[in-house]
């Protein structure tokens, strides 16, 4: 065998070896975990009745209320990651409160701080309690 062969031959092995410990690192839960399907809520996303994140004005006002409310959920640290991470849509002065958190005080808790900081009356409170993805431990519940 010529040193040329030898030499591509040992790469390759050594390239294989490396591509399957790599492999191997992955989470046995990511490797025979169904990909998450958020069809239902895309589609109820997609109703143009349905306030998202795009649709908020740019307007001083609603950032400003958006980010006030923001920051007093995040603030609150007895709150889940999921419940730092709900959206938060102000138009107009309303404020539509969305997405996943892991109890009922969770989201009553979020609706209180939204409420104090827009007013009685201005929050609507789509937020779920409960879901699949809120129900998984946090990335910090392991710390």
């Amino acid at each position: 065998m010529s040193k040329a062969l030898v030499r591509s031959l040992s790469f390759l092995l050594v390239l294989f070896s490396s591509l399957t410990f790599i492999w191997a690192q992955e989470p046995e839960s990511k490797q025979n975990q169904p990909a998450s399907d958020n069809t239902k809520i895309n589609q109820r996303d997609r109703s143009k009745s349905e306030p998202t994140a795009d649709q908020q004005k740019e307007n001083r006002s609603d950032r400003e209320l958006a980010r006030q409310i923001r920051r007093a959920i995040v603030k609150d640290k007895s709150l889940s990651t999921y419940a730092h991470n709900i959206r938060i849509v102000a138009q107009d002065g309303m404020v539509t409160l969305k997405g996943p958190v892991n109890t009922q005080e969770e989201k009553q808790a979020i609706e209180a701080k939204a409420a104090e900081i827009a007013g009685q009356g201005k929050i609507t409170n789509e937020i779920e309690v409960g879901s699949k993805e809120a129900r998984k431990p946090s990335p910090s519940h392991y710390r």
